[in-house]
């Protein structure tokens, strides 16, 4: 029985998990950003503990198998970046990486517009775009938000 479980922790069924596991989420910020329930699941540690979970076990994998650093090159140009990738579970530990922190920043939105009196239809785009694309969703949010707020600022 525990062996059948350990077959299923793979990096496919980890990365499948991952990204069908924080649709709900973005639904919950999408359509009931201001919901309890949405209070309690999206913007609470849930998903980032969930998240954290498979980063966890796959940085311990890689630990395991003696080469937690073996083809780290972030630093050393584009090509290392790519030889990088090229090993799987660095790039699923990237990606789970990436699906924490765009999550983080929809909640924030959310949580902004909220302070900000910004209408949920109008929010949506950006939360959409934040959730594709992280840093282009952000930047349209700020300039929406520029026009409730009534001032730019760049560190708030």
């Amino acid at each position: 029985m525990l062996n059948n479980l350990i077959e299923l922790i793979n990096s496919e069924n980890i990365y499948l998990v991952a990204n069908y596991g924080v649709i709900p989420f973005w639904l919950l910020l999408i359509i009931f950003p201001n919901h309890g329930i949405t209070n309690f699941f999206a913007q609470s540690i849930i998903a980032p503990l969930l998240l954290a979970s498979g980063y966890v076990y796959l940085a311990y994998k890689l630990f395991l198998d003696g080469n937690i650093l073996d083809g780290f090159e972030l630093y050393n140009g584009i090509d290392g970046l790519y030889a990088m990738f090229s090993n799987e579970t660095l790039l699923l530990i990237f990606w789970l990486h990436f699906l924490a922190i765009s999550l983080f920043a929809g909640t924030w939105v959310v949580r902004d517009s909220r302070k900000y009196f910004i209408p949920k239809i109008i929010t949506i785009p950006s939360l959409i775009l934040t959730y594709f694309s992280g840093p282009l969703g952000l930047v349209i949010y700020w300039f929406i938000r520029i026009f409730f707020a009534k001032k730019i600022s760049f560190n708030d």
